[in-house]
């Protein structure tokens, strides 16, 4: 299992990640504007925002990864290098998702764990990871790798946990 930057050697596994996320009427999980339709322009998009170019507005640089396994696109996650004020309240610099398919296999600990010396590479001496107070399983994945609970806050109507790990 590893990470790796967003590649074209995936990516037959990585479109059917992405219908499985459009069934759960889930959106977004790309880290561009609007759901790709072409991984070359996907990762064209991910390397410039990496360096801080072309970042639509209110983004910040942020490096992806996909998490692969047994060859197989699992997830992605999104390390952010800095925080706005929206990422402050939910994002953090942290953020991944599971392809539905691949939940509750243990794949959400691993991207996490993996994750972390990637935000190390970035700069990061520590940090900011959100979830839903709802989401039970990413509390488990957020705690079990020592993170400490800053608060709960109310961010439209929608409770949001934030942790703060540190890095160093």
């Amino acid at each position: 299992m590893q990470l790796v930057k967003p590649t074209k050697r995936y990516e037959q596994s990585w479109k059917e990640a992405l219908c499985e996320f459009e069934m759960e009427k889930r959106k977004g999980f790309w880290n561009i504007p609007e759901k790709p339709v072409d991984l070359d322009e996907y990762i064209e998009r991910t390397e410039a925002h990496s360096h801080g170019k072309n970042l639509p507005d209110y983004w910040v640089p942020a490096d992806t990864y996909w998490l692969i396994d047994e060859g197989q696109f699992v997830g992605h996650v999104n390390i952010r290098h800095e925080l706005n004020d929206k990422l402050k309240k939910i994002g953090g610099h942290i953020g991944y998702a599971i392809r539905p398919s691949a939940r509750k296999k243990g794949y959400g600990m691993k991207i996490l764990e993996l994750a972390l010396p990637k935000a190390r590479e970035a700069g990061l001496q520590k940090a900011l990871i959100t979830c839903h107070d709802s989401n039970v399983a990413s509390i488990k994945i957020i705690e079990k790798n020592n993170a400490k609970l800053q608060d709960i806050i109310d961010v439209d109507g929608e409770k949001i946990r934030r942790y703060w790990m540190d890095l160093r």
